[in-house]
């Protein structure tokens, strides 16, 4: 009896290590998924308040370990089989859906909405800048209905690269900089400013700033942690940041709006060498590409960009989101901070729009004379792009540059007409397209005197000679509209050309329309 006994306690132990043997994998797979979730559940408690994890998001992951495990014990079972296992899975509701319709006391049938996935993102980054000891400025996209329908909000972090250094956190102040224009998404300008007492990253030993985005969604309140900027070791230069040590690089910058379209070489180098001229030799000048700056239009660019004088960003990437006119508040906004340090005046308008300053005076005494502003807008005069001044023949008139033979000006009375503008970048925090709304300091709105622009709308966008119509009067009427000769720019041109072949030699005298 003591041998059957022992017998068959021998096999009741065979039995169990062949029972664990054969069902090792899914044991080792159930202690890792109740070790994860031990470890989430401890470590929960010490995550920061903006941070937010729902219980959909806990089933997703949990579904996924289910599927790894079903495909670990089913190597015999092909992939579109597993597939379809997965996909006819039956769905764990937490709520009942919310597409039900109700019939209200008046009769009206009530229909509801409900989202699922994602159809724009909560924050799409373009860059981030110091502004200073203690602020930053991020500027990026994110989408519209969010902020039209929900309550997005912004919280920055410090983390120290040094990590016995402490954690700074702060709420970011958001600026909606083209609220009225914004399509799928919307600029947004986040200013992260720290407590006036603290200095970031005081002893230059590096660290990340990240951006808690959080949508302020209903249905789902979810934040996103974004490390937006990075600064290593010995790279801050705080001296950048002390007023009484000011030493830009330029007198004047201009910041470019999103190029797009089949721009004209030719217009391109007329505006290019007008301006290198007017500006000075302490003038850079920043422009973006999203798409208009050809192979022609870059060889044009080129002898300037080998002087040092342009800049060129290839901005196509952000075409996927959809923004008005090519984002161009995005693009003026990040030009703004990152430049901001470089230049004591920073000139915002278009390439087909020329600035234009008396004959007796030069840029300098007007910018002088502006000095205690922080920001002053130019007025407008308006040119046909069609109708050319034909006062030396035809020949003649189509070898000329396009400035020099549009001389017709509109003047046509109209309640208003845009203006363009320059700021002094410092005392700025956002920006726009036509003037800025955030900044500190005045606002100059009667410099017709001192400084104007001529705009020649659509002539860039030509790839054809512009004059359509030729006439030899001072006074004319075209199709209802009235203009006046106005050749202040025509009278400019020979100094500009001369200006250009001194400067660069003659390698685009051969530039096509």
């Amino acid at each position: 009896m003591a041998k059957e006994r022992d017998q068959n306690t021998k096999d009741h132990k065979n039995f169990l290590i062949c029972f664990l043997w054969n069902f090792s994998a899914e044991l080792k797979l159930a202690l890792m998924a109740l070790l994860v979730l031990c470890t989430l559940a401890t470590l929960l408690p010490f995550l920061p308040s903006s941070f937010s994890i729902s219980a959909s998001d806990l089933r997703f992951c949990i579904s996924r370990i289910a599927v790894n495990s079903t495909s670990v014990n089913s190597t015999a079972v092909e992939k579109p089989v597993l597939d379809n296992a997965v996909m006819t899975e039956k769905p764990v509701l937490d709520k009942p859906p919310l597409s039900e319709e109700t019939v209200l006391s008046n009769g009206v049938i009530k229909r509801t909405f409900t989202g699922y996935g994602w159809a724009a993102y909560n924050f799409v980054l373009m860059n981030a800048y110091r502004g200073g000891v203690n602020t930053f400025a991020v500027i990026g996209l994110s989408s519209k209905p969010l902020h039209v329908y929900a309550h997005p909000t912004y919280r920055c972090e410090w983390i120290p690269l040094n990590q016995s250094d402490n954690r700074i956190l702060t709420d970011g102040t958001k600026i909606l900089t083209d609220w009225g224009y914004g399509r799928v998404y919307t600029t947004v300008v986040v200013n992260c400013t720290f407590p006036s007492t603290t200095v970031i990253n005081p002893n230059n030993t590096g660290g990340t700033l990240l951006l808690h985005a959080t949508t302020g969604d209903l249905d789902r309140n979810i934040t996103d942690s974004i490390p937006v900027l990075t600064e290593t070791p010995n790279t801050v230069d705080f001296t950048l940041y002390e007023s009484h040590r000011r030493r830009e690089k330029y007198d004047y910058l201009y910041c470019g709006s999103s190029l797009y379209g089949n721009l004209s070489p030719q217009r391109i180098r007329e505006w290019i060498a007008y301006h290198v001229r007017f500006f000075g030799e302490r003038s850079h000048f920043v422009l973006h590409d999203a798409g208009g700056i050809s192979e022609e239009v870059f060889e044009v660019l080129k002898p300037w960009i080998e002087l040092g004088r342009v800049t060129i960003h290839d901005i196509r990437d952000q075409e996927r989101f959809d923004g008005y006119y090519h984002n161009q508040f995005m693009v003026v906004n990040d030009c703004l901070h990152r430049y901001r340090f470089m230049t004591k005046w920073m000139f915002f308008f278009d390439v087909d729009e020329f600035l234009y300053v008396p004959v007796k005076e030069t840029i300098s005494s007007v910018m002088e004379s502006l000095e205690e502003y922080s920001q002053f807008t130019i007025e407008q005069m308006p040119m046909s792009s069609q109708l050319c001044y034909d006062g030396d023949g035809p020949a003649r008139t189509y070898r000329k540059w396009g400035f020099e033979k549009l001389a017709y000006r509109d003047v046509k009375k109209v309640p208003r007409r845009d203006r363009k503008y320059a700021v002094q970048p410092r005392n700025v925090f956002a920006t726009g397209v036509h003037m800025s709304q955030n900044l500190q300091g005045k606002t100059y709105h009667r410099a017709e005197g001192k400084i104007r622009y001529f705009h020649y709308h659509g002539s860039i966008s030509q790839r054809r000679e512009p004059c359509r119509h030729l006439y030899n009067g001072t006074r004319i009427v075209h199709e209802n509209n009235p203009y006046v000769l106005d050749t202040t720019m025509r009278d400019i041109g020979l100094a500009v050309k001369t200006f250009e072949i001194r400067t660069i030699g003659d390698r685009l005298l051969r530039t096509r329309q």
